[in-house]
């Protein structure tokens, strides 16, 4: 691994890489033990560097954007993280189209839609996650996704390839999209958006962060909605009438104040937050007949599965 570490300092810069960096710095559950190496380059090269090094040295490559998903080993990840995030978050307007790098936030680029005065990604303006995350998932809220107004994204193939892959080609479904599929990695994104009125933009934007802080446990670390939607239900309205809000597994909890989240609420461990998607699952299969699909990804080594 040192000659592999050596090669990415010289690719990404030795200021820009880590050994042994502990993965709750990185993830908003503040949660996981450490990766073997972890990379934030600062440009396309740089990513495509990367990628072509662990490719070569036969090494996992995971990469994350700003951890708002994720579940992290408390042993960690082997291999090489790579981040983008603000490291790689470059943004342009041009009359209704946006285009950014994947590192990007949707917050952070939701004020900048609203600057220009361009409507359409009012709902995102609170998702924790970056613009990369938001196009693999198909990321939504309050009634709208991304599908709604990303209209192409370059992204780089697990054998080094630049494709631009227009909406049509994209496949966005709930939570999915060809781009998860098949693994590619996000580099950019151009977003179609519609000229609007900026004080409405800003009014509707007041009016969805203040649902989102009346609603959901904003004040606890966590990693967003637990679980998928199941067809035809609410997952946080069939694990509340199941009895478990506020169940707890070690320091991991299900939240008091929206039962769709699971928050990390003193010092949990991942094998904590684990165990308590286990069992919530279980006892709600068990009550309805519904298995829930956990929304959140885990990542790394755990003593078993879900």
């Amino acid at each position: 691994m040192q000659d592999l570490f050596n090669e990415l300092a010289d690719a990404v810069g030795s200021d820009h890489i880590w050994k042994d960096e502990m993965m709750k710095k990185h993830t908003t559950f503040r949660i996981g033990g450490p990766a073997d190496i972890f990379a934030a380059p600062e440009t396309e090269e740089g990513i495509r560097a990367v990628q072509r090094l662990c490719r070569e040295y036969q090494v996992p490559l995971y990469v994350i954007g700003n951890g708002s998903n994720l579940l992290v080993s408390d042993r960690g990840i082997r291999g090489v993280v790579m981040q983008l995030f603000k490291n790689y978050s470059g943004v342009s307007a041009k009359e209704d189209t946006i285009t950014a790098k994947s590192g990007i936030l949707l917050s952070a680029l939701a004020r900048r839609a609203l600057t220009h005065s361009l409507s359409g990604l009012e709902f995102a303006s609170g998702i924790p996650g970056t613009l990369g995350g938001a196009a693999v998932m198909n990321a939504g809220a309050y009634g709208g996704e991304m599908k709604d107004v990303i209209q192409k994204v370059r992204v780089l193939t697990s054998e080094g390839e630049i494709l631009t892959l227009g909406i049509e080609e994209l496949e966005m479904g709930y939570r999915t999209s060809i781009i998860a599929k098949r693994n590619y990695l996000v580099l950019e994104a151009e977003l179609h958006l519609q000229k609007g009125d900026s004080a409405q933009i800003l009014q509707r934007m007041e009016e969805l962060k203040e649902q989102r802080v009346s609603k959901q446990p904003l004040e606890l670390p966590s990693a967003g909605s637990t679980f998928k939607r199941p067809e035809g239900y609410f997952a946080g309205k069939l694990i509340m009438d199941a009895g478990l809000r506020g169940f707890t597994c070690g320091g991991a909890q299900v939240s008091e104040k929206h039962c769709g989240f699971v928050v990390n609420r003193n010092q949990a461990t991942a094998e904590d937050v684990r165990r308590l998607i286990s069992e919530v699952r279980q006892i709600v299969f068990e009550k309805y007949g519904v298995m829930l699909e956990p929304e959140v990804k885990m990542v790394g080594e755990f003593e078993t599965g879900i």
